[in-house]
């Protein structure tokens, strides 16, 4: 039984430390629950939270569309991905949107320089239509 597509559920990738799990995971399951919602109950088309660890062991799922939530300090996918994405939004050195979703790999990495920053890229990754945008062009029909 086929749980997820690569093509159309969306990773939603933090970190696993004590810090990140308290502060960045109940960040992932609020865009969870925003890409659960835009999805409309469409077969795969919603996201799942899991931690940097198991992403770097379950390679395929890298072919995911994902996001990152949690920045380079405490989350090693965000680390990889800082130097490779552009940056969509940063507000007084603090809060980051970076991600890249027009060509086949689908990134974007939210995060600030503490927790409350990282929830206001969150929050501005989701209000102000980068979200909306990145599923758009994820979910093409």
């Amino acid at each position: 039984m086929k749980l997820i597509d690569t093509d159309e559920t969306i990773l939603i990738v933090t970190g696993s430390d004590v810090p990140a799990e308290m502060n960045d995971r109940p960040l992932a399951y609020r865009l969870k629950g925003e890409i659960d919602r835009l999805g409309a109950g469409k077969s795969f088309r919603g996201a799942l939270v899991v931690s940097d660890r198991w992403y770097a062991d379950n390679r395929i799922f890298h072919l995911c569309p994902t996001v990152v939530v949690g920045g380079p300090g405490v989350n090693a996918v965000a680390a990889a991905l800082v130097g490779e994405l552009p940056m969509l939004v940063q507000r007084d050195e603090r809060v980051f949107v970076q991600g890249s979703w027009n060509g086949e790999m689908k990134r974007a990495s939210l995060w600030g320089m503490d927790r409350v920053a990282t929830a206001q890229a969150v929050e501005a990754f989701v209000r102000e239509g980068f979200c909306a945008d990145f599923l758009a062009r994820t979910w093409k029909n």
